[in-house]
């Protein structure tokens, strides 16, 4: 970490050019001989992220770390959801990068001990966490060093395993990521009760289930529909089923809880489409519990293929959007109007579908392009 650039008269040319033009500012010459215009471009870059992804971190004299580290953290909405109900005595980051789930995963903890290989990036962590006064043992080694000369044992253990390879491509199988997590899980779970894995919202849960030993609870986190995260947590003795937690953080939408096997025993019904149409979150379309939804809210669902559901009365606390919808003809859609445009097992895409009618995107009403086991519709709302 280059200490000049906490410079006050640093310090404040970065807050002065907080909305400049960073392509523009990067091809001017530096106003500082200790430190370079990248390196200034850097820290206007990390309080923009910071405003939207963390912003705890807006504090006057943190420094941030390239954009790739940016990228990679959570933000503070999901680090917080999961320190929830996490304390002990020792917690451990295999994995520390930028610090933002260690920072609210420790913060019940009475010693922290933080891992990572970049020396520039651990030296960053604990610049930062001094200034937010708060206290770690920051390790500058692999995590596989770590773990081999490591003769202590851990209340709870966190992993974000590096999902990019050496040419920087995204890696989706367990045997990719960085660390080896197949090859590690044994050794962990010797050094601590519990461990916590953060990995790629893409990742597919089936394969994760039959991979990874002792998975007690899975948690598929979404902030405002959009999946974040797959979290899994191990434990020493796995005993029973595993649950599973669909969580859409930043919406008014309750959680959903199931178990595993749920959803091979469900068993959904049909119909056509009635008065209240149901739009599951993404968090649940992750989890594949198609059937269970019908099942546990008594919903009609309405084709194999297509994930919405219907009632005739409105079942509240519903985990997705629920739309006072009836069934239209093509005819019915008035060109020039604006329209939301879903289209859900159904041949066109939405910009297909809005250059076919004439329909401007926008405004609150919505039309839905889909199929029910009859065949094609089109659902407006009322």
């Amino acid at each position: 970490m280059n200490q000049y650039i906490l410079n006050p008269v640093v310090k404040n040319f970065i807050n002065a050019n907080l909305h400049a033009d960073l392509h523009s500012l990067l091809l001017k010459k530096s106003p500082f001989p200790n430190v370079s215009i990248q390196e200034i471009a850097q820290q206007i870059k990390g309080k923009q992220v910071a405003q939207r992804k963390f912003p705890f971190l807006l504090k006057e004299g943190i420094v941030f770390p390239p954009q790739l580290n940016l990228e990679q953290s959570s933000s503070e909405k999901t680090a917080a959801y999961k320190a929830q109900n996490l304390s002990g005595e020792k917690f451990l980051d295999l994995t520390c990068g930028f610090g933002i789930d260690a920072f609210y995963l420790s913060q019940n903890f009475e010693k922290a001990v933080l891992v990572e290989k970049n020396s520039d990036l651990i030296e960053t962590v604990g610049h930062n966490w001094n200034v937010l006064e708060r206290k770690a043992t920051f390790v500058n080694k692999r995590l596989e060093n770590f773990l081999e000369e490591n003769k202590e044992t851990f209340d709870v253990i966190y992993l974000d395993p590096a999902r990019r390879d050496e040419s920087k491509n995204k890696v989706f199988l367990l045997e990719d990521l960085s660390p080896n997590i197949l090859e590690i899980q044994k050794k962990l779970l010797d050094i601590s009760e519990q461990v916590i894995i953060k990995l790629s919202p893409l990742i597919d849960l089936t394969y994760l289930v039959s991979e990874i030993k002792n998975i007690f609870k899975i948690e598929i986190i979404a902030v405002k529909n959009d999946v974040k995260e797959v979290v899994i947590y191990l434990n020493k003795i796995k005993s029973g089923k595993i649950i599973c937690n669909c969580i859409n953080l930043e919406s008014e939408e309750d959680d959903f809880s199931f178990t595993s096997g749920e959803e091979k025993n469900a068993e959904a019904e049909y119909g056509e489409p009635d008065e209240y149409i149901y739009l599951p979150n993404n968090s649940i379309l992750k989890a594949g519990i198609f059937n269970l939804i019908s099942e546990k809210f008594k919903l009609k669902k309405l084709h194999p293929n297509t994930h919405i559901y219907t009632s005739k009365n409105r079942i509240d606390h519903f985990p997705g959007r629920i739309l006072h919808m009836k069934t239209v003809s093509a005819k019915e859609i008035l060109k020039k109007e604006k329209y939301n445009v879903i289209s859900k097992n159904y041949p066109l895409k939405p910009e297909e579908i809005r250059k076919k009618y004439g329909i401007l995107d926008g405004g609150e009403a919505y039309l839905i392009f889909t199929q029910s086991k009859k065949g094609k519709i089109i659902l407006k709302s009322m």
